[in-house]
């Protein structure tokens, strides 16, 4: 077993990393897999034949591991620039046909009073994209999604995210753009729901300050997104470790669909409420709508949302 994992890895490594030139990665990874099996079938000392393979293997996470993430590429215009004082607030007309505009903004920690999770569900129940909106003041929110950092032409694939394939970004936006996108111009629609938590303000602003902190390191030094354990959901529950009251790892992370339930077992959010109740008032896509470029988008897809109780 041990042998087989890795030598899936390693094709999987050939295949979609930049290991080899494009053009011969499904011939490299094809070569490794095939190389493998046969010496498992005709070389007669299959514990040699083993410490060979995890050689190999070795040799291979060895320069899997220096492939260095870069900023430095012909980026899509969503993410064309690291966040640094710059949020997005792009003008679209439909998912692909927008006007960028990035606008510097500052914000004041003392302001920061609230955050809220955003849950964006698009194929069932089970995987949504998992969002943190910070309030500041109940008139500005400021929302932070972390993805994938793509390459013009470049399409998303969950296996080759697994393989150094995209580097790490944060989308730091205006609501109006990650949520409203969502809602309104992608095709199909998403589900977006948005979710008041419940937690010590200190442990907000630590929370914050971490996210501020990773997103400057980024800026200098880039790093790599992988699609188990540095994406949109663990990247969130990381950040919280800041805190003392830390909620542990879950299957519901990794299966980031069920985070919502997540958080309303931990008490995290409104529990006055059954939890479908709660979801079902918490989806704004219809407000999203009705709300369009409002200046007050922010509080008018919040109307009729739960507050919790705050914290002892």
């Amino acid at each position: 077993m041990l042998i087989a994992g890795a030598t899936l890895w390693g094709v999987g490594a050939l295949y979609y990393s930049p290991l080899l030139p494009e053009e011969w990665r499904a011939y490299g990874a094809g070569a490794y897999a095939a190389l493998t099996i046969l010496a498992f079938l005709f070389l007669p000392l299959r514990g040699r034949t083993a410490l060979g393979a995890l050689a190999v293997f070795g040799i291979l996470v060895v320069l899997f591991l220096r492939i260095p993430a870069s900023n430095d590429r012909d980026w899509e215009p969503e993410v064309a620039f690291t966040p640094y004082a710059t949020v997005r607030n792009f003008d679209y007309r439909t998912e692909t046909d927008f006007t960028p505009r990035w606008e510097t903004r500052t914000y004041y920690l003392s302001e920061l009073v609230g955050a809220d999770v955003i849950a964006v569900y698009w194929a069932g129940k089970a995987i949504a994209h998992i969002m943190v909106s910070f309030d500041f003041g109940g008139k500005e929110h400021l929302a932070v999604s972390i993805e994938t950092r793509k390459e013009k032409g470049e399409r998303y694939s969950t296996l080759a995210g697994f393989f150094r394939q995209y580097e790490l970004y944060y989308v730091v936006a205006d609501e109006r753009d990650v949520i409203r996108v969502r809602t309104t111009y992608r095709r199909p629609q998403e589900d977006v729901y948005v979710y008041r938590t419940r937690a010590p303000l200190k442990n907000i602003h630590r929370v914050f300050l971490d996210y501020v902190r990773s997103m400057n390191e980024l800026r200098v030094r880039p790093t790599y997104y992988n699609t188990l354990t540095t994406n949109c959901t663990t990247s969130i529950l990381f950040h919280t470790r800041m805190n003392p009251e830390a909620p542990p790892m879950s299957w519901k992370v990794l299966l980031s669909g069920y985070v919502p339930d997540y958080l309303y077992e931990l008490g995290k959010v409104d529990t006055m409420k059954p939890f479908a109740e709660l979801e079902k008032l918490s989806r704004v896509n219809a407000r999203a709508h009705a709300a369009d470029k409002d200046p007050a988008f922010s509080q008018r897809i919040r109307e009729g949302l739960p507050r919790p109780a705050p914290p002892p």
